[in-house]
C-alpha cells in the first residue's frame, strides 16, 4: 500500500499550488480520500475530504472558497488545488484513505511540505 504526495514547495502569499496523491496497492475507488495538514507546533487537522464518487465533499472552514479537492478514480489519484494561499497555510500536507466519510483513516501518505512566504 502506498500514498505518495507531490506538488508541495515554496509559494508567495496569494499564489497557488496543486497537490497530487498517487495511490497504489489498494482499491482506491472504494475509499474516501482526505487531505490533512500539520503546521509546526500544531496538531494535524483535516483540510478536505471527498467521497468515493466525488458527490460528497467537505472542507475546513479555514480553506473554504480557496481550496478544491478532486479525485480521478481511473488513475487512482486525488488532488488538492490551493489558491489564494496565506502564510498560515504553511504546513506538511498529508493524503489519507478512509473506509467511510466520517470513519478513521486506514492509510496515510508521508506528506509534502507547503511553505507560503514572501
Amino acid at each position: 500500500v502506498s500514498l505518495v504526495e507531490s506538488g508541495g514547495g515554496l509559494v508567495q502569499p496569494g499564489g497557488s499550488l496543486r497537490l497530487s496523491c498517487a495511490a497504489s496497492g489498494f482499491a482506491f475507488g472504494v475509499y474516501v480520500m482526505r487531505w490533512y495538514r500539520q503546521a509546526p507546533g500544531k496538531e494535524r487537522e483535516l483540510v478536505a475530504g471527498i467521497s468515493l464518487g466525488g458527490s460528497r465533499i467537505n472542507y475546513a472552514d479555514s480553506v473554504k472558497g480557496r481550496f478544491t479537492i478532486s479525485r480521478d478514480n481511473a488513475n487512482d489519484t486525488v488532488y488538492l488545488q490551493m489558491n489564494s494561499l496565506k502564510p498560515e497555510d504553511t504546513a506538511v500536507y498529508y493524503c489519507a484513505a478512509a473506509g467511510g466519510f466520517s470513519g478513521p483513516v486506514t492509510y496515510w501518505g508521508k506528506g509534502t511540505l507547503v511553505t507560503v512566504s514572501s
